[in-house]
């Protein structure tokens, strides 16, 4: 009886994470760090999950997750897309000029 040999795992990808600044809708951040709390993260561990969800394809929240975050929406008065709130689609980048 010959032993089956199973694949050789690959080596594990060395993680490298960078700090960065991102701007954020105000209310949205405050339901993004109160999403965070709610699951024992960080709010940066909170943001790469979802990232990395949407790039699968994948949906990144349960019902029960979906709840609480209508939940914080009310809570934070965070509606996208109603006025006064613009979606992203809809913001307009501030365009940097030089200094001198």
């Amino acid at each position: 009886m010959t032993a089956k040999r199973s694949p050789p795992h690959p080596a594990p990808r060395e993680v490298e994470r960078i700090q960065t600044g991102v701007r954020l809708e105000k209310r949205l951040l405050k339901v993004l760090k109160g999403l965070a709390e709610y699951l024992d993260l960080s709010l940066g561990d909170l943001l790469e999950g979802i990232a990395l969800h949407a790039l699968e394809n994948k949906p990144p929240f349960k019902r029960l997750t979906l709840e609480k975050i209508a939940q914080l929406r009310r809570v934070y008065g965070f509606r996208p897309g109603r006025r006064g709130q613009p979606s992203p689609a809809r913001t307009r980048r501030r365009r940097m000029t030089p200094c001198g």
